[in-house]
């Protein structure tokens, strides 16, 4: 009986020691549609292998407007999870609250500091600590083309500049295709507006008018011909183009029925499930004038703040899964993204991932890797608001001067 009580004892301590390893990692997120579900259940599955219980907090829609606003009741309640994915300034803005986990530990650990750009690390900080895991890298200076729409149009090189663009523009216009497929949202808008900057101004004029938000910059001559362009663009769009999805714009370039669109490396998600192939059916190039600069969105997880020493072990583990090797490829060949870590065998990955991944090396070395505004990683959310409707608003208005639209957009960032 003794024995018995003794061997008891210790599988018991056994179970109990297990049990103090394994823990609970609720994590906030919404990937909801096909390739993001996929990638998620990669992340649960590495989490199981470590023993831990994940448990899914996903929240459709919105773009993450919803589940920011649960995580904010959550939060609030003092019930926080373990991870919920939040980008950019936002990071900041919860860890000025106070409720978000050092992660300094598990980053020194993992070497994030010489895995990662400066410019990405910058953004997971807050006052030099780690709060938050980057999953992965959106360019979204992206120019994607058709390519049967251009031969058909006698357009035989990729627009590099965008007297290049304007050119090929009208050549498919003659041949009664839509030379730009757009969706008129502010955030498709923008998008194609940041583009245009980058592009007319170069990285440096791109940090100083829509980062730091520069007056002088802002009413600058730069942004006058930044503005001149934009309109131009508008003028090759179609009139069905106000409140169009972005995906039913990238359907016109696979259907042949539109040439190019501005659109980040999302779109090629589309082309993909379409059997398209890069290079043969359709062509990836940064926007005109783009090429050695990348606007980049990032998305990330933001860890709080927990009690249970077992849940603070997972999260560690949670926070070491998503920037290791084997997440990072998995999760961005389903995306249409490329690994955020600056080590990464590209092997696996299609020629635009490829382009996108040796551009963000280059750029990240020269200066011109630059957080996107229209993605919510540049700028607070308010400023970012204000500033796109202000460009929207021009873009709809056609009765609208170039010179007012340069006041206006420079009035809503001098009012946040």
């Amino acid at each position: 009986m003794i024995k018995l009580s003794k061997l008891a004892t210790a599988v018991a301590m056994v179970v109990a020691g297990n049990a103090a390893m394994a823990g609970d990692v609720e994590v906030l997120h919404y990937w909801t549609s096909g390739g993001e579900a996929k990638s998620a259940a990669e992340l649960k599955k590495i989490m199981q292998s470590k023993g831990h219980v994940w448990k899914d907090f996903a929240v459709a829609g919105g773009g993450g407007d919803n589940a920011a606003t649960v995580l904010k009741s959550r939060v609030v309640s003092g019930n926080p999870p373990a991870a919920a994915q939040i980008k950019g300034p936002a990071i900041q803005e919860w860890a000025a609250e106070g409720v978000l986990a050092n992660l300094d530990a598990t980053a020194k650990a993992e070497k994030w500091d010489s895995l990662l750009p400066k410019v990405v690390a910058d953004v997971m900080k807050y006052k030099g600590n780690y709060v938050a895991a980057p999953v992965n890298v959106h360019r979204v200076n992206w120019m994607w083309a058709n390519s049967a729409v251009l031969k058909k149009a006698g357009v035989t090189a990729t627009p590099k500049t965008w007297d290049e663009f304007f050119a090929a523009a009208e050549k498919v216009k003659k041949i009664g295709a839509i030379p730009v497929a757009h969706g008129g949202q502010n955030w498709q808008d923008f998008t194609t507006f940041e583009s245009v900057v980058l592009g007319v101004g170069g990285a440096k004029f791109y940090s100083d008018a829509l980062v730091k938000l520069d007056q002088k910059a802002l009413t600058s001559a730069t942004m006058t011909k930044a503005l001149e362009t934009f309109r131009k663009i508008k003028g090759y769009t179609d009139a069905a183009a106000p409140g169009r999805d972005w995906n039913l714009a990238t359907a016109m370039v696979i259907q042949e029925k539109a040439a190019f669109q501005f659109m980040g490396d999302w779109a090629k998600g589309e082309f993909t499930a379409a059997g398209k192939v890069p290079g043969k059916d359709y062509v990836c190039a940064a926007a005109p004038g783009t090429a050695s600069a990348y606007t980049f969105n990032v998305d990330s997880f933001a860890m709080f703040k927990l009690k249970d020493a077992a849940a603070q072990k997972a999260q560690a583990d949670l926070a070491a899964a998503i920037m290791g090797t084997e997440f990072q490829e998995v999760f961005n060949l389903n995306k249409g993204s490329i690994p955020v870590r600056l080590n990464m065998s590209m092997a696996k990955f299609d020629d635009c991932a490829k382009l996108s991944s040796k551009d963000f090396v280059e750029s990240a070395k020269t200066g011109g890797l630059v957080p996107s505004v229209a993605h919510g990683m540049a700028i607070k959310p308010a400023a970012e608001g204000a500033i796109k409707d202000a460009v929207s608003q021009f873009w709809n208005n056609d009765k609208m001067s170039v010179a007012d639209g340069v006041k206006s957009i420079a009035k809503a960032a001098a009012t946040q």
